[in-house]
């Protein structure tokens, strides 16, 4: 009996195994299938995706990987986005959605100039700009070209009076109304002791108003050599992080009765030298440190000195120090950018 029943046993795990073994086989022969059909599917693809690719470039059996092949097509989507995109965007336009920051007369043109002078001037030096404008700016017609022809714009640069509205505002706003030539810093108010800020809040609303390849800041008792200053901005129109001037450093004076008082004298060490900067009387900025200086202005430290408050923004920046005796204002020489008066 015992034999019997061990029989039996025997036969079902016999029968169970030779089920397993088949639905095994089964499984086997079914993966393989998906795994061929994966295959042939990519080589399909790849196949598909080589002759589109060599089409569109005209090559002829190029040897191109398909992750190469999909990156280019996943390009190809972007351009088109970008396209979409920018057919958007002029529809905008011509319904009036445009930038509120731009005036009207200051849009950018197709053109890009190559640089924005701002002349800082202050209330009281009329005598000064007009000078300017016979020498070397020029005003109307002349102005007009020379913005057009050689992508050169000058522009005075002035705050506002503390009493708003007051004869001195009357005053530029007059002159302003004949000549047209004045970037006025509505939210800056004109002192002497702040010429630090008002050279900031020209280059940051320059850079806003312009998008020119340099920006230059020069005193109202400077005369500008404009053919010069142009054929030596042309040398660093690759350069995209340039500050140009006529490099110097000097004393940092710690007494208030001095000229040169500087409050923060402490802060430039125990030798009392202030690090290397452009001059004063006039230096040049391209287009990405001017926009920092936008971005940035509310932050930007300011010391007694505009000429060293400009150095320090960008000393500890990825900017090129270009050291151009041509900047160095003191007397005309042959190939001079500038000149004191």
């Amino acid at each position: 009996m015992q034999s019997k029943v061990s029989s039996n046993r025997y036969t079902g795990m016999l029968v169970r195994s030779r089920i397993s073994a088949l639905m095994l086989s089964m499984f086997a022969a079914m993966a393989s299938l998906y795994v061929v059909g994966r295959l042939w599917q990519d080589a399909e693809e790849r196949v598909s995706l080589i002759k589109e690719l060599d089409r569109i470039t005209g090559q002829g059996h190029t040897a191109v990987s398909v992750d190469d092949s999909l990156k280019i097509i996943a390009c190809r989507e972007q351009h088109k986005k970008l396209s979409a995109l920018e057919v958007e965007l002029a529809a905008a336009k011509q319904e009036g959605f445009v930038s509120k920051h731009l005036p009207e007369n200051k849009r950018i043109s197709s053109r890009r100039p190559l640089v924005v002078i701002g002349v800082l001037t202050k209330f009281g030096h009329k005598n000064n700009r007009e000078a300017i404008r016979k020498a070397w700016m020029t005003t109307g017609r002349a102005l007009k070209k020379m913005e057009d022809q050689k992508g050169i714009i000058p522009r005075f640069v002035i705050g506002r009076s503390s009493s708003r509205g007051d004869n001195l505002d009357r005053s530029i706003d007059s002159e302003n109304k004949q000549t047209d030539d004045f970037l006025i810093l509505e939210n800056h108010v004109e002192t002497t002791e702040d010429h630090s800020n008002k050279t900031k809040f020209f280059f940051a609303l320059a850079a806003e108003n312009w998008e020119a390849d340099f920006y230059a800041k020069v005193n109202d008792n400077v005369y500008v050599n404009i053919d010069a200053l142009g054929n030596t901005l042309a040398a660093y129109v690759d350069k995209p992080r340039v500050y140009i001037g006529c490099m110097r450093s000097g004393e940092v004076f710690s007494e208030q009765n001095q000229k040169w008082y500087e409050p923060d004298w402490w802060k430039f060490g125990d030798g009392k030298m202030y690090f290397r900067h452009a001059s004063g009387e006039m230096f040049v900025i391209s287009r990405a440190l001017a926009k920092f200086i936008s971005i940035n202005r509310s932050i930007l430290r300011t010391y007694a000195h505009d000429d060293v408050s400009a150095g320090s923004w960008f000393i500890g920046a990825d900017a090129i120090h270009a050291d151009e005796r041509k900047f160095c204002c003191s007397s005309w020489s042959s190939g001079a950018i500038c000149s004191g008066v």
